[in-house]
């Protein structure tokens, strides 16, 4: 996935971010939340939507979009048809999307230590 940064470590977003999801419906949202103003930074650049999607892709999700909320170093996911049919048709064990944050902060993106706000 992320081949065109080889010389580049795998940073986990755990490391850089806190998340928390949830659900509406058939739709699930991630807010992530960076630790600091840099961490931020490098999440805006390196979590993208498409990289979302491709993580969750296993899972049959389906349109991945982002939103950015720079004045508290967030950015929040909603993520459309991921809880097969909503918390009260799915058969899924997981049928509110309770976990999906807790996947994404799994997630290793390339990256520095300065991703992690260190020096």
């Amino acid at each position: 996935m992320f081949s065109d940064h080889p010389s580049a470590s795998l940073v986990r977003v755990g490391d850089v971010a806190h998340a928390r999801s949830g659900d509406k419906g058939n739709r699930a949202n991630i807010g992530v939340v960076a630790n600091d103003a840099s961490g931020y930074d490098w999440l805006k650049e390196m979590l993208t939507a498409e990289a979302v999607a491709e993580f969750f892709r296993p899972l049959g999700i389906g349109e991945v979009r982002r939103y950015e909320l720079p004045n508290i170093h967030a950015l929040n996911f909603v993520l459309e048809n991921a809880l097969g049919g909503g918390a009260s048709r799915s058969l899924r064990i997981d049928s509110q999307g309770k976990a999906l944050g807790v996947a994404l902060l799994e997630m290793r993106l390339p990256g520095t230590e300065t991703a992690k706000g260190e020096s």
